[in-house]
């Protein structure tokens, strides 16, 4: 039996299947009402975001503590700007992350702010590996 749509809206931990997603690619879901962006990272966009100096960042966070251990290649954000809380667009802007076109604010390929009045990174949800190819969030 699966719960109802009231349910899962409110919060009801949802299955990603990772698999369809290409190496570069991004999908967006929504969880709680929420845009979830799912990035399958390039070795490229893995090492230029763990070759920042985290000190220099607005809101110093290491790659590292961004993603799941043995599963780097991933990342998984809420995809709400963390200044007015506008939905920011992926694979853009100066570090090939997000771009929120509304303020100016630009994320990384971790989702941590680089640019822009966007006072945090963009947040990662809870969620876990239920295979190499299956995530849930919540």
């Amino acid at each position: 039996m699966n719960p109802d749509a009231s349910t899962i809206a409110a919060g009801a931990p949802i299955e990603v299947d990772l698999s369809p997603i290409a190496e570069g690619q991004d999908i967006k879901v929504f969880w709680r009402g929420k845009p979830i962006y799912i990035s399958h990272r390039t070795k490229k966009q893995i090492d230029e975001a763990r070759a920042v100096n985290v000190a220099s960042l607005p809101d110093p966070q290491s790659d590292e503590a961004r993603v799941k251990s043995g599963h780097e290649q991933w990342l998984v954000v809420i995809g709400i700007c963390t200044h007015l809380g506008c939905i920011p667009i992926a694979h853009e802007g100066s570090y090939d992350g997000f771009f929120c076109p509304c303020h100016g604010s630009v994320y990384d390929t971790s989702g941590r702010i680089r640019q822009g009045p966007a006072p945090s990174n963009l947040p990662v949800p809870p969620y876990q590996f239920v295979s190499d190819t299956k995530i849930q969030i919540g």
